[in-house]
C-alpha cells in the first residue's frame, strides 16, 4: 500500500501577549474592509457570509480589547464600515510576519518529517470553542468555597464576569488574581433585560450596555450587546421576545447569564 509523504504546513494566528486575535482569513477579512469599505463586500471577496464576517470582527474586537472596525450608519448606500488605526496596524503587522513565516517554512520543509501521531495529537489539542461568546479578562478575585470558587474576571469596559467553577478546575487552570483568562458564554445561555429601578434577578451576571445589531432568523433572534471599549455579547432570543421587548439598535438594554454558565479557559 502507498501512502503520501507527509508533508510540512503551517498558518499564524496574530497575538497581542496571551490575546489570539485571528489568523489569515481574518486579516484578509480587515484588509478587504479597508479596500472596499463594506462588510458585505470584504465578506463576498473572502468567501466568507455576512454573519460570518460579523461574528468574525465581534470576536476580534472582544479578544482585542478595543474596536478594530467602526460602522457608519445611514447614507445614500446605507452606511460603511472602516478600519481603525489599531485594525491597520495588524494587518501591516501580520503581512510582514506571513512573509517571513514562509521563509522558515520552506527551510523546515527540507528536514525529515515523519512523526504523524504527534501532528494528529497537535490537531486535537487545537479544537475550536462553539461558544459564540469569547471575552478576554484578568482575574480580579477568587472566592473559594468547600467544592466550588467563584472566579471573578474583569474584562474590557470595567465590567466584571463571575464564572462559578471546581476548586479542581481553578487549580489546573492555574488561576490567580493578575492572571488572565477567557470567558466563554454560550448565546442561548444569554438573557435579555430592560434596566430600570424595579429590575430584580438572581442572576450573577448582569452587564448594562447597548444593543448594536439584531440579526432575525427563522424562530429566532440573535442580539449583539455592546458592552463598551469595543467588547460586545452576543444573545440567541425568540423573535417574539424581541419583539415584545421593542429592541432596536441603540436601545439600552441589560445582558443577563448565570455564573454557572461562564466556562473559563486559558492559553496555554
Amino acid at each position: 500500500m502507498t501512502t503520501s509523504p507527509l508533508e510540512l504546513d503551517g498558518s499564524i494566528w496574530l497575538r497581542a501577549g496571551s490575546q489570539t486575535l485571528g489568523g489569515k482569513s481574518r486579516i484578509d477579512l480587515l484588509t478587504q474592509i479597508g479596500l472596499t469599505g463594506s462588510i458585505s463586500a470584504a465578506a463576498r471577496a473572502v468567501g466568507m457570509s455576512y454573519k460570518g464576517a460579523w461574528d468574525a470582527i465581534d470576536a476580534m474586537n472582544n479578544l482585542a480589547g478595543e474596536e478594530l472596525v467602526l460602522r457608519a450608519t445611514g447614507g445614500k448606500g446605507g452606511g460603511g464600515a472602516h478600519l481603525t488605526a489599531r485594525a491597520e496596524q495588524l494587518i501591516a503587522t501580520f503581512q510582514t510576519l506571513e512573509a517571513e513565516h514562509r521563509r522558515v517554512m520552506e527551510h523546515l520543509a527540507q528536514t525529515n518529517l515523519n512523526a504523524p501521531n504527534d501532528l494528529n495529537l497537535m490537531k486535537r489539542i487545537m479544537l475550536k470553542t462553539s461558544a459564540r461568546n469569547k471575552l478576554l479578562g484578568t482575574v480580579s478575585a477568587i472566592r473559594t468555597g468547600a467544592v466550588n470558587d467563584e472566579v471573578t474576571l474583569r474584562i474590557a469596559g470595567g465590567h466584571d464576569v463571575v464564572a462559578t467553577i471546581t476548586r479542581e478546575s481553578t487549580a489546573d487552570l492555574g488561576l490567580a488574581v493578575g492572571s488572565e483568562a477567557i470567558a466563554l458564554i454560550k448565546a442561548p445561555s444569554v438573557m435579555i433585560a430592560m434596566p430600570g429601578k424595579g429590575l430584580r434577578l438572581s442572576a450573577r451576571n448582569q452587564l448594562a450596555g447597548t444593543v448594536a445589531d439584531i440579526r432575525p432568523g427563522a424562530v429566532n433572534s440573535e442580539i449583539i450587546v455592546d458592552i463598551g471599549n469595543g467588547a460586545s455579547l452576543a444573545a440567541i432570543i425568540t423573535q417574539e421576545s424581541a419583539q415584545a421587548l421593542e429592541l432596536a439598535r441603540g436601545v439600552r438594554v441589560v445582558a443577563v447569564f448565570d455564573a454557572s454558565n461562564v466556562i473559563l479557559g486559558v492559553v496555554a
